[in-house]
């Protein structure tokens, strides 16, 4: 494992690395799938800025939330995001939330927005998961499954703890989630193509990359607060089935009003 590259006085992660470009890539999808949906550069790149802030605040909400127990002692750690401790679920909703008072404010449609945008998240995703593999961060439970990680012998400094001991594999839910995510990101720059009512991909965006976060935590060490399941299955939970239940229930954007310029069209 790579856990930083030392530049001078300087220590960069290669995790870091693996988040920013992730980012940035997925940001380039998203202007472009914009522009075809009839939003102009001056409009998307505000929100592209705010995302980023939104994520990184709202990965690092997300994660204390779900360790409050870990900053009792000491609350100001929690300001300390350079030392690690973020959601990945937590960085996406924070995302939105911090873009939606411009969304709003500018007259587009959120689930326009969304739509242009999921494409490059899910593609971001992938990217940036080779961070982790290259830290060796996310380290699971023990296994003998064949794409394990084998844990390095003491002293050889990796991105978390490696339960199995020296010599021993344990799960990488990293790669699991390449899997996950990189067929979701062909999917979606397929289902593009089409004509699709506005929030169609947003929401196969959430019924699949959810499904996927649901079961990759099963393979996770992280605390479940007594309920058996993660924070991340949770929210999946919740997110999965509203997806679920618009996609094939209701069949349309929910709380879309059939009116106005951004209305969803009818299929």
């Amino acid at each position: 494992p790579l856990v930083r590259i030392e530049i001078g006085p300087l220590a960069i992660s290669p995790h870091g690395i693996g988040i920013a470009a992730g980012f940035l890539i997925g940001a380039r999808v998203m202007m472009r799938n914009a522009a075809k949906r009839g939003m102009t550069e001056e409009q998307v790149y505000p929100l592209v800025v705010r995302a980023a802030i939104g994520s990184m605040i709202g990965a690092r909400i997300a994660y204390v939330l779900n360790h409050p127990s870990a900053y009792l002692d000491d609350p100001v750690q929690v300001l300390r995001i350079w030392e690690g401790g973020i959601s990945l679920l937590g960085g996406i909703a924070g995302a939105i939330l911090v873009g939606l008072p411009k969304i709003r404010s500018q007259g587009l449609s959120l689930w326009r927005v969304l739509d242009a945008a999921v494409p490059g998240i899910a593609l971001g995703i992938a990217l940036g998961r080779f961070g982790d593999l290259v830290i060796a961060d996310h380290l699971g439970k023990s296994t003998d499954f064949f794409l394990g990680y084998v844990c390095p012998q003491a002293g050889v400094d990796v991105g978390s703890t490696c339960v199995a001991g020296a010599g021993n594999a344990v799960h990488q839910p990293a790669l699991y989630d390449i899997f996950s995510a990189a067929p979701l990101a062909f999917l979606l720059f397929r289902l593009e193509r089409g004509r699709r009512y506005d929030g169609f991909l947003a929401l196969v965006f959430g019924a699949w990359y959810g499904t996927g976060r649901f079961v990759e935590d099963f393979f996770r060490i992280d605390v479940t607060h007594g309920t058996g399941l993660t924070g991340s299955q949770w929210t999946s939970v919740v997110v999965v089935t509203l997806c679920l239940w618009s996609l094939f229930a209701r069949r349309r954007t929910p709380w879309a009003s059939g009116k106005g310029a951004h209305a969803s069209p009818a299929q």
